[in-house]
Order: C-alpha cells, then structure tokens, then sequence
C-alpha cells in the first residue's frame, strides 16, 4: 500500500487520479465486474421492488398454495398462497438495509479505534486489543441472539449488534495496517508539529488506510448478511410478515421434497448476493493493490 501524504520533499499524489486507476484496474477484472453488475442489480431490485413486483407481497390465497413456476407464477406460491417472486424481490430490502447500515456502523467505530490503537500503541493498545481477542473468541451466532434475545428484535437493535460484533474484527485489521504508517516521515512531523491525536489519526492516517477499510467493509458487508439471514432462519431476525430470504427459507425448509421452489429461490437470491460482494471486494483489493488474505481476520 502506498502512502498517501508524504513528508515535504515528496510531491502528494493526486486521490482523483488515483482512483481513477483502481477503477481501470477493477475494469480489466472478469470476475471484477461480474460482482459488480450482479450486485448493482441486487441493490437496484431492492430499490424498486415495491414497483417491479408483480403481486402483493403479503396477499394470501387459498387457492394458489404450492403453485409451481408457471407463466402467471413465475417463482411460483409458498405455503400460504403469496407469490414468491414478489417476495424474493422484497426479501433483500431488509436485509440489504439492515446490513449497509451495520457496516457503516462496524467499519465507522472499529476503524476509529483501530487507527487510535495503532498510533498510541503501548500498554493501551496491548490491553485493548488483548480484550479484543476474548471478544473474537466468542461463537458470533451465540453472542448475537444472546443479545438479540435479551433486547428484541427491532430494527434498530439489529443493527447496532451487527455493527458492534462486526467491528471487533475491523479494529484488529485496521490496526495492523496503521501501524505501517506510524513511523513514517509525515506522522512524525505532524507530531513535532504539536497536532492533536485526533487531527493526526484523522488527517494523516485515515487517507492511508481507507484501501483496507473499504476492502474489509465489503469483506464483512458480506458475513454481515450471512449472520442476518442465519438470525432470520432462527427466528431472530426479521418479524413477519416482512419478507426476507432467511425467513422464507426457514417456513418453506419442512416442504422441500414437495415444494424446492419455495426454498431454491430465496436461497439463490441470498447466494448471489454474498458471492457478487465476496468477487467485487476480491477484485477491489487486488485493484487497490491489497493482499486480502493478510487482511482476514
């Protein structure tokens, strides 16, 4: 990773022309802009569900229970009559929601500390991030329906386990990544300078670290939905009857062998929605020029 602020004697890259690289770098990638195309469609399905669906997503109709794909069901019905096309297609509003706003949160808290970590460093980084490997060790599914369980199922609750849990492994990566920076010409002037340690973390250092902080906002954007949907499937996600992949997974799993299609839909939305973050954050940190196995926490 190269710096971006460099001492006096050494001209300052332009960030425009910088990034107008990476992005001809992400271009010449296949699976780059595979990723790309298929997570601008989720994101633009998402949007403009409640106008593309071609049914009520919550109407119910006894007569059209376990319908097949057919031309008037393109996705066919669930146990309940609705049209699962609509309810794929509202099934990620939720969840996209939910889990954008968790990332803010988790790369927005844990890269604060972490860049604060690296630039103190001394026995307050060795005692933090010591609480921050017990944090790690905790099974994430069980922390977050411990938590979830103890303070409900709302929406804002939701977000603010995600991004608390998630962050923890934001902290330790961004930390790692500082701490290339602390020693460097421009981080020791700023100190001789008598800036504050706010100023320097947020002008000196965040410009360098913002390659690793969006590669893993896009790394744990995508175990983010993982966990949202895995909490839906349990029960303690979503409340119904809002539509969501891991809920309707979850009603349609005990009618597999006489209904896949209820089950197949929703589980291949989920999938390709994890594997176009999953391909465009590949393609973004080899675009940036970023190691992203040394990043995985």
């Amino acid at each position: 990773m190269t710096a971006i602020t460099m001492d006096m004697n050494t001209p300052v890259a332009k960030p425009a022309s910088r990034w107008r690289q990476v992005w001809s770098n992400l271009r010449r990638s296949p699976s780059g802009m595979i990723g790309l195309s298929m997570l601008t469609l989720h994101l633009l399905m998402a949007l403009l569900a409640p106008w593309l669906a071609p049914y009520d997503w919550t109407l119910q109709d006894g007569y059209q229970i376990l319908q097949p794909p057919s031309e008037a069901f393109w996705f066919g019905t669930d146990h309940m009559g609705r049209d699962l096309l609509s309810r794929t297609m509202m099934g990620g509003r939720e969840a996209i929601t939910v889990t954008l706003l968790g990332t803010l949160l988790a790369v927005g808290w844990g890269g604060l500390v972490g860049m604060t970590l690296g630039f103190v460093g001394g026995r307050v980084d060795a005692w933090v991030m010591r609480f921050i490997d017990a944090l790690l060790a905790i099974p994430w599914l069980l922390f977050l329906l411990l938590v979830i369980a103890l303070m409900g199922q709302q929406t804002w609750t939701l977000v603010l386990t995600l991004g608390f849990f998630f962050g923890i492994a934001v902290v330790r990566v961004v930390r790692g990544a500082t701490l290339e920076y602390v020693p460097r010409d421009f981080v020791i002037a700023a100190r001789t300078r008598g800036e504050s340690r706010l100023t320097i973390v947020v002008r000196e250092l965040l410009p360098n670290v913002l390659d690793a902080l969006l590669v893993e906002a896009a790394m744990r954007w995508a175990w983010m939905l993982l966990a949202f949907s895995s909490l839906s499937f349990l029960g303690f996600g979503v409340v119904p009857p809002t539509p969501d992949w891991g809920l309707m997974i979850a009603d349609s799993r005990g009618m597999i062998s006489i209904a896949p299609w209820a089950v197949i839909f929703p589980a291949l939305a989920l999938s390709t929605l994890i594997i176009s973050i999953n391909l465009t954050a590949d393609a973004l940190a080899k675009a940036i020029g970023l190691d992203r196995a040394k990043a995985t926490v």
